[in-house]
């Protein structure tokens, strides 16, 4: 591996972490829409911040993000208060208007920059290892390493210094408010870290993958974990991830890194999505099947008990009237059958099913439930 390639994934790594354990409080709070949203409404501070800087690297550019992110926060939230329109409605009418007014502002007053959209939307982080952080004539790395492992720090410290108001606010708001937490304050704070952090990942990696690396990887780790703290985790491995399976992947394909990484945290997603051991698809098909196999046990244990002291009703315990009478189809007759048998709950005597003792005793149960 060359060492242009080992920075570009530790950047791609630092950048996705970051991301997933910011967006995660952004899927539990189902505001998952707001990062996209402010992925573009930042544009309107990194303009205003140039135009009084007038420096690409001024600090002032990534201040002028993270308040308009609290911004964009704000006023969704207060057009969402009004019960006029849902929280969907409200961030497609602020991102929107943000964002246009900063393309307006560049095209007004500084028309001779050239915005490139591709390095825009999909960002190339083939080039961060041509920027470097030099200070004293020594070479730190890329500056879009340094940026995101700061970033990456700052997430961290504030999750674990307000990880007990995170919580109580994320899941039970009503009691935060209550035990005095201010989860108003929580909200625009974190709406001011997820801001930096987009502005901060705007630049190697463009938004489409900001907005990729703070919903998918959470998202996953969703349907994987039911604890919050775990959840933090799995999604940062799953964003690491992401980042380097895309980047061999772009490597192999020779297309666009960024594009290649938002496809890979996609691709793990569905994995999650169709194979979680408890929330996957196919686990939540299996349960389905059997707990309607259990359920038609059940039914044939009461139905045999209710004739069980009919020797006139010989027909009604037999295996082929259960199509009939029950409506099934012949072969999940015989599974139920099968399964009622392996259980040790009924015998089959001569075309005639019968109870087991121990078959007999669950049927009581059941009906006198």
């Amino acid at each position: 591996m060359m060492h242009a390639q080992l920075e570009v994934i530790l950047v791609a790594v630092a950048t996705s972490i970051a991301c997933a354990v910011a967006g995660v409080f952004l899927v539990l709070r189902r505001m998952a829409l707001m990062s996209d949203a402010i992925s573009h409404a930042i544009l309107l501070g990194i303009v205003i911040g140039f135009l009084i800087g007038g420096d690409l690297s001024s600090p002032l550019l990534i201040i002028g993000a993270a308040l308009i992110g609290v911004v964009t926060a704000g006023l969704t939230e207060t057009i969402k208060r009004t019960g006029l329109v849902k929280e969907d409605a409200a961030i497609g009418l602020v991102f929107p208007l943000l964002f246009s007014i900063g393309v307006i502002l560049i095209s007004r007053l500084s028309g001779d920059v050239h915005l490139d959209t591709d390095s825009v939307l999909l960002g190339e982080i083939a080039f961060a290892p041509f920027r470097r952080l030099q200070i004293a004539g020594l070479d730190f790395g890329p500056k879009s390493l340094a940026v995101m492992i700061a970033i990456l720090l700052m997430n961290a410290a504030f999750i674990i210094t307000f990880f007990k108001e995170l919580k109580l606010s994320t899941f039970d708001p009503s009691l935060a408010a209550a035990l005095g937490f201010a989860p108003w304050l929580i909200q625009y704070l974190l709406m001011g870290i997820v801001s930096l952090t987009a502005v901060g990942a705007f630049d190697a990696v463009g938004s489409i993958l900001v907005v990729a690396l703070m919903i998918a990887p959470p998202a996953g780790a969703y349907l994987l974990t039911d604890r919050l703290s775990a959840m933090i985790w799995i999604a940062a491995a799953v964003g690491a991830l992401s980042a380097i399976g895309g980047y061999w992947i772009a490597d192999l394909l020779d297309v666009s890194i960024a594009g290649s990484m938002a496809a890979a945290c996609g691709a793990i997603f569905l994995l999650i999505y169709l194979f979680a051991p408890q929330s996957g698809l196919f686990s939540a098909r299996r349960r389905r099947t059997r707990q309607r196999l259990e359920y038609a046990v059940g039914m044939l244990l009461i139905h045999l008990r209710n004739h069980e002291n009919q020797p006139e009703a010989d027909y009604e315990r037999s295996p082929a009237h259960l199509e009939n009478h029950f409506r099934w189809e012949p072969v999940f007759a015989r599974k139920v059958v099968k399964r009622a048998a392996d259980l040790g709950l009924i015998e089959d005597q001569t075309e005639k099913l019968s109870l087991t003792p121990n078959g007999r005793h669950a049927a009581g149960e059941l009906i006198t439930r």
